[in-house]
């Protein structure tokens, strides 16, 4: 064995496998294996020296082939962007055409105040390059203690400019700095307790995973079809709410009626609450249909949509039937569960009488489908896998997701049913549920299919309405909260961790720390931000944030940046639903492109092939839309890039890439061109 490990050694010593590029053209060339080099070859070293170099000028024209070939996609994807702007701009389709109907007093008054602070930097700025130009240099963000001496002498100063700025350094050093300074010490202790918790979360995760931790149903089912007497097969209520689901309804409903449960035992409503009769026909029919084959499944149809969601799942329960069955499941209209669900959720509520809930996690048919959709599955992957497993494995409670959940029908009427007081249904019936003892199970392992919004529109709309209705939860909550009978530990746990820290902090500090006080240091450089707040904590929260989807590693810059960009709208949405002004009962339903499974989209294409005018209609339909720009977006990338200019004077390096970089990315967001694009 010894002589043959050496000789194996021995025939291994050289790195790598020769090859000769063969090549006609730099479009047509190939590679050929060479075998390992003799001692002719060695010997021979100088004939070979021309035929050598030869094969080197083919293989940098294949590398200068490449490089060109990569330049001239770049060179095509900078050209649509800029014809995307041009159109843009042409097309003048701004956010307040698309939200002219609802009350607009409080966006006006937050567009008023970022337009304010505009032009203000961009006067300051003027202002401090002048001032450069006159010899006030700082190297620091802190003043030099020369310049301190000299602004207590204003004689010292000799000419107009140098008098009126020598007294704004000193307005800036005695009345503006310390307030912003106090300021920012408290957005970064709240950045650092945010911190600490998403750290205590990530490593509660881990925890779970090193001991392999998960819920367990005390009985597995018996075979559905078998009908065996010892299975745990209760009555289930499965309900589907839905408005104006054109693009999804079918799929939904024909994914919930093939639901592995036995027949007899089970029932689906199709909630509908659209007003478009075209809608309302097809749902009505594909309920039909699926009726006439078997399935018991019944339509409702409300005329108006007062509650909206919630008002409709009330209804739904209102109906004399319903004492019959003792668990409910709700799946919203893009959501297509797979035949197991229910075999894989309701045992866990055998001999477990205080459970209340099992909700299930989410997947998702089109996270890869553009930047935006790729965003929101490290942050909804971050959401299911550790905050949502991690407070259902510990605490025995978590938010209520609104869809894929299982509940016990008795824990919906002892919490008191379905509110209509907020635009977060969900999250208020868990609360509640919560307060009243009742527990809560997440199964990470049982997935279901979703849609991801793929247009910045509808993800707008639809993270205003996740961030304003916590916010009005919790104003209604907290008198409840504070006379409940539970634990103090969880009273603390839901309004200093759940609401506070979670819902109001985060959006809050996030807007404040790096869209307001970032650049308002740079103009005011006696209040300072330190680097490891700007570049070294955000990176690693960050980080830490994608753990869950690996995959996505590629991401973590973008997906920092438009997170920052995101608080606008959250910090917006917070304020509103904390306040109750008007825009905090907007319900919008998210829009819904249709995305399947590969399955579903080859049954599609065929029905498409089948029905080429319903394909005709639909792309006329797709042609009226357009891409809009957002007008607060905007406005804050040119506050951002502006005190990125100003950054240069006082050489800050990391503090000016991530302005610019950051305000870079507000000019995209803010161009609508992330996310789905409209010709």
């Amino acid at each position: 064995m010894a002589p043959t490990s050496f000789y194996w050694w021995g025939k291994e010593t050289h790195r790598g496998t020769p090859v000769v590029v063969k090549m006609e053209n730099p479009n047509n060339w190939s590679m050929v294996e060479l075998e390992s080099p003799t001692k002719d070859d060695f010997l021979h070293k100088g004939r070979g020296r021309n035929k050598n170099a030869k094969q080197l000028t083919w293989v940098l024209l294949l590398k200068a082939h490449r490089t060109a070939g990569c330049l001239t996609s770049i060179a095509s994807a900078t050209l649509s962007v800029v014809t995307a702007v041009r159109r843009r701009l042409s097309s003048g389709h701004t956010d307040s055409d698309v939200d002219s109907e609802r009350p607009m007093r409080t966006s006006t008054r937050f567009y008023s105040c970022i337009k304010v602070f505009l032009w203000v930097s961009v006067v300051l700025l003027g202002f401090e390059v002048a001032a450069y130009y006159k010899g006030w240099h700082f190297g620091a963000p802190d003043l030099h203690l020369q310049y301190l001496y000299t602004l207590t002498n204003p004689v010292a100063f000799t000419g107009l400019f140098n008098s009126i700025y020598s007294k704004w350094v000193s307005i800036r050093v005695e009345y503006l700095a310390p307030p912003l300074q106090l300021l920012a010490n408290t957005c970064i202790y709240l950045f650092l307790i945010q911190s600490l918790d998403r750290l205590v979360l990530c490593v509660g995760c881990f925890w779970i995973r090193f001991k392999k931790i998960k819920p367990v149903a005390k009985q597995i089912l018996a075979d559905v079809e078998s009908r065996d007497n010892d299975g745990f097969f209760p009555m289930v209520l499965v309900q589907i709410p839905m408005c104006n689901e054109k693009e999804v309804y079918q799929q939904s409903i024909g994914a919930i009626c093939k639901l592995d449960w036995p027949k007899s035992r089970i029932l689906i409503q199709v909630l509908d609450d659209s007003d478009d009769p075209i809608t309302h026909m097809l749902i009505k029919e594909e309920v039909h249909k699926w009726n006439e084959d078997g399935v018991n499944i019944v339509y409702r149809h409300r005329v108006n949509r007062e509650g909206y969601k919630a008002g409709n799942l009330k209804s739904a329960m209102n109906c004399s039937y319903v004492k019959d069955y003792e668990f409910v499941v709700i799946f919203d209209a893009d959501f297509q569960p797979t035949p197991d669900f229910l075999t894989r959720t309701v045992p866990h509520f055998k001999d477990n009488e205080e459970l209340g809930l099992v909700q299930a996690r989410w997947s998702f048919v089109n996270k890869d489908e553009n930047l935006l959709t790729r965003l929101q599955h490290i942050n909804l992957a971050f959401h299911f896998e550790v905050e949502q497993q991690v407070n259902g494995i510990f605490l025995n409670f978590f938010g209520f997701n609104g869809t894929a959940g299982v509940w016990r029908i008795k824990a919906l009427e002892d919490s008191g049913g379905w509110l209509e007081r907020t635009t977060v249904e969900d999250m208020d019936i868990a609360v509640r549920a919560h307060l009243h003892g009742w527990k809560m199970t997440f199964l990470n392992d049982v997935e279901c299919q979703c849609e991801l919004p793929e247009s910045y529109e509808a993800y707008r709309k639809q993270q205003h309405r996740w961030h304003s209705g916590p916010m009005q939860l919790f104003r209604l909550c907290l008198p409840d909260i504070i006379k409940s009978k539970i634990s103090i530990w969880k009273k603390l746990n839901l309004i200093f961790l759940f609401f506070l820290l979670r819902k109001l902090i985060l959006p809050f500090y996030s807007f404040t720390l790096f869209c307001i006080i970032l650049p308002m240091t740079m103009f005011i450089p006696e209040a300072t931000l330190p680097a490891w707040v700007v570049c070294y904590i955000p990176a690693t929260m960050s980080f830490l944030n994608i753990l869950p989807s690996p995959k996505s590693f590629p991401f973590l810059v973008p997906y920092l940046l438009f997170e920052n960009t995101m608080s606008v709208t959250k910090f917006n949405a917070m304020i509103s639903g904390l306040f109750q002004l008007g825009s905090a009962y907007e319900w919008v339903v998210t829009k819904k492109s249709g995305r399947s499974s590969s399955g579903d989209l080859a049954a599609e294409d065929q029905e498409e092939e089948e029905s080429p005018e319903a394909l005709q209609e639909e792309r006329m339909l797709k042609k009226k839309k357009h891409n809009r720009m957002y007008k607060k977006e905007l406005m804050l990338a040119f506050l951002l890039l502006t005190a990125s200019c100003r950054s240069l004077l006082s050489a800050q390096g990391i503090h000016f890439y991530f302005l610019l970089f950051q305000g870079l990315s507000f000019l995209l967001v803010g161009l609508d061109l992330i996310g789905e694009q409209v010709e």
